[in-house]
């Protein structure tokens, strides 16, 4: 157990979401306080029935708007007198994303960009302002293994979706954004780093599954829990010199 998770105040964006929910819930068992930070609110009030904690609280967060995500950083602060970490999960994009490349237009890869990059950078600039006049602080954004290597478009091949040109320039600029502000911020105690991810288990089509699988090493694609034991690894202070780094759980896939 991280027991050095007790009384930490972290704050979840897009915790409501297929990784959010299991990150919150994996803080939570290791004695930490989870502020659930989610542009829906009704799956806000959902989340605080279904999992019905004292040291849980809720926040309606847009991450690409700079007036939202100063009200939510004074609502907790003004609940918990700190914040320790800010887990930059939100997922945000519009309808058109997931296109093959010659379908995605301009506008909607700018769109998505803005969403998804602009609003991880707004989130680590606003955070990052307070953490420097808290005196401290943690930022661990999601990246993925697709932010360090180029598609392997082969385990795609005869299914229905395949991996996003937006996604790939999305998380690869999350993990130069971790580095740069890690470095900008030397000597003032602030943590920034990511986590890469490989596949998430999530009803993906079987002939995705057989294919993804054999290019692993041993499990092939991963359970949402799998991740939690690196996130609770980095919001914890057996970490506290690991920083500006990206840290790939992909089961040797990218290998």
């Amino acid at each position: 157990m991280f027991t050095d998770l007790q009384k930490k105040v972290v704050i979840i964006t897009g915790g409501c979401g297929l990784l959010g929910k299991t990150f919150v819930k994996a803080v939570l068992d290791n004695k930490g306080i989870v502020v659930v930070a989610d542009i829906n609110a009704e799956q806000l009030e959902k989340l605080k029935v279904e999992i019905n904690s004292p040291d849980l609280f809720t926040v309606v967060l847009d991450i690409t708007s700079e007036t939202s995500i100063k009200s939510a950083i004074g609502s907790v602060q003004k609940k918990y007198g700190k914040i320790d970490a800010l887990i930059n999960n939100a997922y945000p994009r519009n309808k058109n994303y997931g296109n093959d490349v010659e379908k995605v237009t301009y506008q909607d890869f700018c769109e998505n960009i803005d969403l998804h990059l602009g609003g991880y950078f707004l989130c680590m600039q606003q955070f990052a302002l307070f953490f420097k006049q808290q005196g401290y602080g943690n930022v661990i954004s999601m990246s993925s293994i697709y932010g360090v290597m180029p598609p392997r478009f082969e385990v795609y091949e005869d299914t229905d979706f395949t991996m996003p040109v937006e996604y790939a320039a999305i998380k690869s600029g999350v993990i130069h954004l971790t580095k740069y502000f890690a470095k900008y911020y030397k000597g003032k105690n602030l943590r920034f780093n990511c986590i890469s991810p490989g596949g998430i288990l999530n009803n993906q089509d079987v002939r995705f599954l057989r294919k993804y699988n054999s290019l692993s090493l041993n499990k092939g694609m991963l359970d949402r829990e799998d991740i939690t034991g690196t996130l609770l690894f980095l919001i914890s202070e057996a970490s506290q010199y690991i920083n500006g780094q990206n840290i790939v759980v992909d089961d040797g896939f990218s290998l």
